[in-house]
């Protein structure tokens, strides 16, 4: 005797109903042979439709056993029910339940991209479907550009795809035309005499009709089920669909496919494609751009000090900040200057010493603060000459009355305007010619605040003004690329050496600019931890409207399934949908930024906002574990859903 093709012995289907339960199928017995055509016939409420779930492994029975080919189902997981699926049942039904987003072509080639069939394989087969089916000039139409008739020839060629050993049609002609629906059933019989299994679930008798074997049901229970000879020659056995071959160019091809889909789903809802990226864009701009403006202001201010020089040392009198004795000391002299200059590793050595005189040209007299320097201070300062020059090394060696003032003390002496260039000014009692107007030292450093400067050769205010041989402080410049730390001790143990005793202390600008750098580093950080907040809030709303996604396309994780998808199939459609808004999202973002720092540029030229490929690498980063993290639970859940309610879902 033939082994039967699909057997249910004792199959019982019930739902809870309030209190208790209501039984759907009612002790079930069913043998169903490779090549038959089977019509289920009955009216509607019989349990039609829930015996055709279980046939095709959609619905599982509460008792009995159904063995598909010998092998029993309910000792399958879903992934196996979804091998099932996948390999052996095609399913029709009454409403197509095409995915609409997709072409003909896309639709077809579904179940092909779940069994691992490689791209120009399931694209060569699904044309030669659709071709066969009378559908050649439709490969890329929609669903919504199809007629009833044609829609339902794309969801048969569908149910071919992977073979379809067993063909499942659920109402296959309810929803078309006569003309239609005798196209449709011309198309059953052919395929079953090609050697499909085909079993038709309808209440219309002529459909059932066409089928050499009627099943009756009536509450659940089988009432008749008759044979009849058909004038069909059948031509053979059709042979199950392949089992999936594991490799890395399937798993790579799946993926494409997956990105593919996720791309054309995302295409026909594009108002909820942007506001779902809406959050990642904003929190990507935000990251970038303070990480762009921290840095910004991080070179500014490290520029700053090099116009004065990072590597630079300042000598002071005294045992630290706040010696009340420090005034009084006279520990640096200009032997110190010799000493200093003598050292391998020093670029240049300036002495500063200050204090406020009256200054005085023609009917002007003002205070202003009188420094005596070396030719160096200059440029240790920062300091550039909007006019004339700066002294320079003859000068300071020949005690010249030479004077070089700023801009505000232009100001005041000369009102009027004119050029001070070899003019002659008191300083104090001194008669100084100037020689040079220093510009406004914009990075705040080597100035005097609010007061009035002008500088002097140290030589001529130690001698001819201030009558002091020592210094208020030297300042020491080292070589580039020197070690600023050991330049530090070793200007240390030269100067002990020399005092008897540590009557001085270093101010490094070194230690001064590192700090700032952890400073600005800091800074960044946090920002950028506000702006983290913004992502997740990003992220939040993925999540959410990912969610409300997989409730309005239920139907479609339906079909999925029912086409072979697993499990993992599902999630990781949702889940590259997710990523994909988001790393679209984080480009957009990226780009922004981008934007704002061009117009901050044009805005203030003096700011500048300075992007690494750093901060954009960490914010593709940042967009992929947001779709990965906030995208996994829609997924799950979508993975989750029961084939028979999603289908069922409208």
């Amino acid at each position: 005797m033939r082994k039967p093709l699909l057997e249910l012995a004792n199959i019982v289907r019930s739902f809870s109903a309030g209190d208790g339960d209501a039984v759907v199928l009612d002790q079930v017995n069913l043998c169903i042979h490779a090549g038959e055509m089977v019509a289920i016939v009955g009216a509607s409420g019989s349990g039609k439709s829930t015996l055709m779930n279980i046939l095709g492994c959609l619905d599982q029975p509460t008792s009995g056993t159904y063995q598909v080919n010998g092998r029993d189902v309910s000792s399958l997981d879903s992934d196996e029910l979804a091998g099932l699926r996948r390999d052996r049942f095609g399913f029709i039904f009454q409403r197509y339940h095409l995915l609409p987003h997709l072409s003909a072509q896309g639709n077809v080639e579904m179940p092909a991209i779940y069994s691992g069939l490689a791209k120009d394989a399931r694209q060569d087969r699904a044309k030669a479907l659709l071709s066969r089916l009378g559908l050649s000039d439709k490969f890329e139409h929609r669903p919504s550009q199809l007629s009833g008739g044609q829609q339902q020839r794309v969801s048969i060629a569908r149910a071919l795809m992977n073979g379809g050993e067993v063909i499942l049609a659920d109402e296959p002609t309810g929803a078309l035309d006569s003309h239609s629906g005798e196209e449709v059933m011309n198309i059953l019989r052919e395929l079953h005499a090609q050697g499909h299994t085909v079993i038709i679930v309808t209440h219309d008798h002529k459909v059932a009709d066409c089928a050499e074997r009627i099943v009756e049901i009536s509450d659940g229970r089988i009432i008749s089920d008759h044979s009849k000879p058909l004038d069909v020659q059948v031509e053979g056995k059709v042979a199950p669909h392949r089992r999936e071959v594991k490799s890395l160019k399937v798993v790579l091809d799946r993926f494409g496919a997956a990105l593919n889909m996720a791309w054309r789903a995302m295409s026909a809802s594009r108002m909820r494609t942007l506001l779902t990226m809406l959050g990642v864009v904003i929190g990507i701009t935000s990251v970038v751009s303070i990480v762009a403006i921290g840095e910004g202001a991080k070179r500014r201010i490290l520029q700053n000090f090099g116009e004065i020089g990072s590597n630079t040392m300042n000598i002071f009198p005294g045992k630290g900040r706040g010696d009340d004795r420090a005034g009084s000391l006279r520990s640096l002299l200009p032997g110190d200057i010799t000493a200093l200059q003598a050292m391998p590793f020093i670029d240049s050595v300036t002495p500063s010493t200050s204090t406020n005189l009256r200054l005085r040209h023609r009917s002007q007299d003002i205070e202003a603060s009188v420094s005596g320097v070396g030719e160096y201070y200059f440029r240790v300062s920062g300091l550039q000459p909007a006019l004339g020059r700066f002294f320079n090394s003859e000068d300071v060696a020949n005690q010249s009355q030479l004077v070089v003032i700023d801009l505000h003390t232009q100001g005041k002496l000369f009102p009027k305007g004119g050029n001070p260039l070899g003019q002659v000014i008191l300083v104090g009692n001194l008669p100084a010619t100037v020689i040079g107007v220093a510009a406004e030292n914009k990075s705040g450093f080597g100035g005097g605040g609010q007061s009035l400067q002008v500088w002097l050769p140290f030589t001529t205010t130690a001698n001819r003004l201030f009558g002091r041989q020592y210094f208020n402080s030297i300042t020491v410049r080292v070589k580039d690329g020197q070690s600023s730390a050991a330049a530090e001790q070793s200007v240390e143990k030269l100067l002990t050496l020399r005092h008897g005793s540590k009557d001085f202390f270093i101010y490094n600008m070194d230690s001064l600019v590192k700090k700032i750098e952890q400073t600005s580093q800091m800074l960044a950080l946090l920002l950028s931890l506000i702006a983290l907040i913004s992502l997740v809030v990003g992220g939040i709303g993925v999540m959410n409207i990912m969610l409300v996604s997989v409730t309005e396309r239920t139907r479609e994780i339906g079909i999925r399934m029912a086409v072979g998808a697993r499990q993992s199939d599902v999630m990781q459609q949702f889940l590259t949908e997710s990523v994909l808004v988001c790393l679209i999202g984080g480009a957009i973002g990226a780009l922004l930024s981008l934007a704002i720092g061009g117009l901050v540029a044009l805005v203030a030229p003096d700011w500048k906002m300075i992007f690494s490929l750093g901060s954009f690498v960490a914010a593709f980063i940042c967009s992929t574990l947001i779709g990965v993290f906030f995208g996994f639970l829609p997924a799950r859940n979508a993975a989750r859903l029961d084939p028979i309610e999603a289908l069922a879902r409208e």
